[in-house]
């Protein structure tokens, strides 16, 4: 099938076209992800999905062909943390510390993502990166893994390990739209990850995103309708998710009120510089209340996801330690130091020990 055939398919308007069967969503995926079609055509096809609205079959097809096209580097029995590319404006990244207090806790953690890209244009985890030092020329896949190997925390860029979104991007610039990438590049996983947890904008996708997850083999997964889409559960008021666990799916609202959590949060200027002086004074134990309750929340829950503990209150017991002595904070320090390929004290840290990666 060709991508003129496909665009007849897909392209007849909202009440003509019709979803693409997997053989065909995927013929459709490596003529695009290949750049085997003409920039107008990928272009028509992604406004055409856009306007007909993504399958299940056509979202697994763009997941599996990306993953074709990837690098990875397994991490035993981690989770993925899969947030918007498309960044955030208005709320706090929770889960950048989140990642260093989980990997405390002895769980190998996957963080992803990219320069911003549309509609959100927001900030995104490699501009805090930037923010550190670590620039595109040193955020290499061998730094990556090497900061991996040491802490149990992989953070990919994105278009580095999967050249076909990197490839992809001034059409997506161009266009501005949100596309079926915007939900495919979340799902690419890098670690081999039988945890995920994922961010949807809209309750509408839940059941899609569940069955897609499903035919993904995640083990467990959690779907989180949190602050601008993102993965983040609210500290301020309950967050509606779907909890994928031995292959059964169930909603779950999640109220930090019920765990003595629930804090306002203080109104700030999201700028990447803003971003990661809260997620350090998070780490160190100086931040806001509400913040530290946040990334409590949210590693409790992943810690749950995981099957590391039986409950929430398990998760938030095993936590909250790790963050007041400062296990957390000196993993974070370790990784940094890293990422900026600085000179690494020699002997296992007590993460490579508790790893095993």
């Amino acid at each position: 099938m060709n991508i003129i055939e496909i665009l007849k398919e897909v392209g007849r308007g909202k009440r003509g076209a019709r979803d693409l069967n997997y053989a065909e969503a995927e013929a459709a995926a490596e003529l695009i992800m290949t750049q085997s079609a003409t920039p107008a055509q990928i272009g028509a096809f992604f406004a055409a999905e856009r306007i007909k609205m993504e399958s299940v079959a056509e979202l697994e097809a763009f997941v599996n062909i990306c993953r074709k096209y990837t690098h990875r580097f397994p991490m035993q029995e981690g989770i993925d943390f899969a947030g918007p590319y498309d960044g955030r404006k208005s709320s706090f990244i929770a889960t950048f510390a989140t990642a260093f207090l989980l990997a405390s806790c002895g769980i190998p953690v996957t963080m992803h993502g990219s320069a911003p890209l549309p509609p959100k244009w927001g900030v995104t985890l490699p501009l805090l990166l930037q923010e550190m030092g670590v620039t595109s020329r040193n955020m290499t896949r061998e730094t990556a893994i090497h900061a991996a190997k040491l802490t149990g925390v992989l953070f990919v860029a994105s278009e580095q390990w999967c050249a076909p979104l990197r490839d992809m991007r001034p059409i997506r610039e161009e266009l501005g739209l949100r596309t079926v990438l915007n939900t495919a590049e979340k799902l690419v996983d890098y670690g081999s990850s039988p945890y995920i947890v994922f961010g949807v904008f809209h309750n509408t996708v839940f059941e899609k995103t569940a069955k897609l997850m499903q035919n993904l083999n995640y083990r467990r997964a959690l779907i989180v309708q949190g602050s601008e889409g993102s993965e983040d559960l609210f500290i301020d008021r309950p967050t509606r998710t779907y909890l994928l666990a031995n292959g059964e799916v169930s909603l779950q609202v999640i109220d930090p009120e019920m765990y003595g959590l629930d804090s306002v949060v203080p109104e700030h200027n999201w700028t990447p510089t803003e971003q990661l002086r809260i997620t350090e004074e998070v780490l160190q134990g100086t931040a806001s209340i509400a913040f530290s309750n946040q990334v409590l929340l949210n590693s409790a829950v992943r810690l749950f996801v995981a099957g590391r503990v039986d409950s929430i209150e398990e998760g938030l017991y095993t936590c909250k330690p790790l963050l007041e002595n400062g296990d957390a904070w000196g993993l974070y320090c370790h990784w940094r130091e890293a990422m900026l390929r600085k000179e690494i004290k020699t002997g296992a840290s007590r993460s490579e020990t508790r790893m095993h990666l």
